[in-house]
């Protein structure tokens, strides 16, 4: 059986190491040209995700990304505040937690490696369809067809082959624009370093404005304490902050701001809703360099709305089907559950014990589940953040737990 997988990112990378691992003949396609040059900035993976990932890739693999992740377990419980900085309640005991953060950059190079040389970069898909024979058949903008037994969208937010089997887009913007940038923790004032602390949290003001600080540190509080394995691109305490507001005409226009015009404007937009200065010090300390915009993108909450197509032999995965916002923090760990699923139904009609059509029919089942859960949670803080127009007061510590408890795992 061969397997065309379009699209170079964590699920399409995972899906490829796991089909070559299992002895497919795969192929996977993207357009970036070093799998270095990748957007975000880190990303959680829960018990679900690293489980999943156990059955894609070989042990080395992953205890070269435990070396090299932060581990939630050590992090003291994640915050709540408002828009002065004042401490309104806390998030839940990690201390059993097994989830970590990972350099996203991190992550994507392992799977690269794990890929090998089944993965071709600098590819650009430009559509897909059926061959003379009726097989699925991968076209590209400079290059000749590739045709295959299975073709696996696994291109995101934009996906040519979601759009293609749904007949049009599969998600639509959120209603948040986000901004996101990296933060050295010695950078920080005596007052901030204290009230940060080793955790991450979530603030929220007025008109919907809302800074998410999360903490990452992949050498102190290193998963797993074999520093020759450690391939982390973070090398000590670090904040990786992501700032949010409505969309607005007035707030895309921040999009095409870079680096330091775009710090001192997000600077300003907190300042204007009345938020106190020490508590944008981790934005204005922030490295100019590391600082960039994008828009939230959802999908529908609904399981019966994904992947609204009758199965057959293309389909699609991860951000493709069910793209959701960073506010849960799990986008990348389903699409590896995704990926993982897909071997398992995969290898069964590589077995014979069940035709392909109906191994991807039972997988996109699943899938539908699984996207559904995480949107369900990611918009519930979406939804909070938009309704907020007033400042927060001692009704929030109302309501901060279960709040913090998924939107503290945001992740850029």
């Amino acid at each position: 059986m061969r397997v065309v997988v379009v699209g170079g990112g964590i699920g399409g990378l995972a899906l490829g190491a796991g089909l070559r691992r299992r002895g497919f003949e795969v192929a996977v396609f993207d357009r970036d040209t070093d799998v270095a040059a990748t957007g975000g900035y880190h990303i959680t993976l829960d018990e679900r995700a690293q489980l999943a990932l156990k059955d894609l890739v070989e042990p080395k693999i992953m205890q070269r990304l435990l070396a090299s992740g932060s581990a939630l377990r050590l992090r003291e419980r994640d915050a709540f505040w408002d828009r002065r900085g004042r401490l309104l309640g806390h998030g839940p005991d990690l201390s059993d937690s097994a989830s970590i953060d990972v350099d996203r950059i991190t992550l994507r190079m392992l799977l690269a490696e794990a890929a090998g040389d089944d993965l071709h970069l600098g590819c650009n898909v430009s559509g897909v369809g059926h061959d003379d024979h009726g097989a699925p058949r991968v076209l590209f903008t400079d290059g000749a067809p590739v045709s295959a037994d299975l073709v696996v969208g696994a291109d995101g937010t934009h996906s040519v082959v979601a759009h293609h089997l749904a007949g049009g887009p599969t998600n639509n913007p959120a209603g948040i624009i986000g901004f996101s940038g990296r933060t050295l923790r010695r950078d920080l004032g005596p007052g901030e370093h204290q009230r940060l602390g080793p955790r991450s949290g979530l603030a929220i003001g007025p008109r919907g404005g809302a800074l998410y600080i999360g903490f990452l540190d992949p050498v102190g509080n290193t998963a797993l304490d074999a520093p020759e394995l450690r391939m982390s691109v973070t090398t000590g305490p670090t904040y990786i902050w992501g700032a949010m507001f409505p969309e607005s005409t007035s707030t895309d226009s921040l999009r095409d701001l870079h680096g330091g015009e775009l710090k001192a404007a997000l600077l300003g937009r907190f300042l204007e809703r009345g938020w106190a200065e020490h508590t944008l010090e981790v934005i204005a300390r922030a490295d100019p360099h590391s600082v960039a915009g994008f828009r939230f993108n959802a999908a529908s909450t609904r399981a019966e709305d994904l992947a609204p197509w009758r199965a057959g032999r293309i389909t699609a995965l991860g951000d493709a089907v069910h793209a959701t916002p960073p506010t849960a923090g799990m986008g990348a760990g389903a699409a590896i559950r995704d990926a993982a699923s897909l071997l398992t139904h995969v290898s069964a009609a590589a077995d014979g014990t069940a035709t392909l059509t109906d191994a991807v029919d039972h997988f996109e089942a699943g899938m539908r589940r699984r996207g559904s859960e995480v949107l369900t949670l990611a918009m519930k803080t979406v939804r909070w953040i938009l309704a907020t127009d007033t400042t927060l007061g001692a009704a929030a510590t109302v309501v901060s737990t279960p709040i913090l408890a998924a939107a503290a795992r945001l992740r850029h």
